[in-house]
């Protein structure tokens, strides 16, 4: 049986701004959602109520979901945890800074969103967190010790915190992409495009709408028993890693 649902719901994506985060923001859009993005400078799709958050930083987080509570007109029932970044260097060259700073915005981010959206879901005694990882996170990869490592932190943040609050109707879900079509893709050196594409099974890369649709269906109310779960966007790349 499916839960009930009210429409529109208050939908928070922080890193919405471009890339995957921002065609996430648009599925929700599309779907007449109030939606509010985050992101570092304040830009953000048209439609979406766009606030400046630096995720690293608790009293900013808590400041964005207070400014998007009063812009949506009442709690944030959706969250989804897309801010992200990249510091890929080989381990023996990888610094502390290089590693904590990574871990810090991808996993401790989604660490604050998740803890400040909790209140505003247990009041509604509903709520929905996505954390978007990576192929990467289990799977491994190259010069990527530290973003790996943040990533597959994210599957053990979900699960715990589904063993938490899974009785308060609160889902909390992992989506790993792949090889996503973005700009940060598409200015990679065609030889290496080429070795990517050849790893894929599906051999292509995915669209970034092709993520924000399954994100959107783990958000659905026909979604309300998945939680916990670890749901791969990559085209068979992973192959259930």
């Amino acid at each position: 049986m499916t839960e009930p649902t009210t429409s529109p719901r208050n939908v928070l994506v922080t890193g919405g701004n471009r890339g995957i985060g921002a065609a996430i923001a648009q599925a929700f859009l599309d779907a007449d959602d109030n939606v509010a993005i985050t992101s570092r400078d304040g830009s953000g799709p048209e439609g979406a109520i766009a606030i400046a958050a630096d995720v690293t930083d608790s009293a900013s987080v808590d400041a964005a979901f207070g400014e998007a509570e009063e812009k949506l007109g009442g709690p944030v029932e959706i969250v989804v945890a897309n801010a992200g970044i990249t510091k890929d260097t080989l381990l023996m060259r990888m610094t502390d800074e290089e590693f904590d700073q990574v871990l810090d915005t991808n996993l401790a981010g989604a660490f604050r969103c998740a803890r400040r959206a909790s209140k505003g879901m247990l009041k509604l005694k509903r709520g929905r967190l996505i954390f978007i990882s990576s192929v990467v996170g289990l799977y491994g990869a190259p010069g990527q010790a530290n973003y790996a490592s943040s990533k597959a932190g994210l599957v053990g943040l979900a699960r715990s915190i589904t063993r938490e609050l899974g009785k308060r109707n609160i889902t909390a879900n992992v989506v790993a992409p792949g090889f996503i079509d973005t700009d940060m893709t598409r200015s990679l050196p065609e030889a290496q495009q080429q070795q990517y594409l050849a790893a894929v099974p599906a051999g292509r890369f995915a669209q970034p709408d092709e993520v924000a649709e399954v994100v959107r269906f783990i958000a659905s109310p026909e979604a309300g028993y998945i939680s916990g779960a670890v749901i791969p966007v990559d085209g068979g790349l992973g192959m259930g890693h």
